[in-house]
């Protein structure tokens, strides 16, 4: 599975995270970190569907799906902090490095 065209996708729509982080040059590693955490996420709602619904039929898109969503809001969060306050790239870096929840 290619993450990393779906994480630079998502990083296009919130442009003004997209430039920070590309005029600080953290643009690649920042998507490479955020598709690293995706496929993480992809995989645990895999296990997490089959073990809700076993003998499903094949889960892998719903979890994608819903990883997709899960970064997709977190990036939309931080599009809102860095309008409110700045991006600093520490801040970036360690969001991006934070922990993801599941509910």
């Amino acid at each position: 599975m290619q993450y990393q065209p779906i994480v630079q996708a998502l990083l296009e729509q919130q442009t003004e995270l997209h430039e920070k982080l590309r005029l600080t040059r953290r643009l690649l590693p920042a998507i490479k970190a955020y598709a690293k955490e995706l496929k993480a996420s992809h995989e645990e709602w895999m296990g997490t569907l089959s073990e809700a619904r076993p003998g499903s039929d094949p889960i892998e898109n719903e979890a994608l799906e819903i990883a997709v969503k899960e970064l997709e809001d977190r990036l939309e969060n931080e599009s809102q902090v860095s309008d409110q306050e700045g991006l600093s790239l520490d801040a970036a870096m360690a969001f991006i490095k934070g922990p993801t929840s599941r509910g």
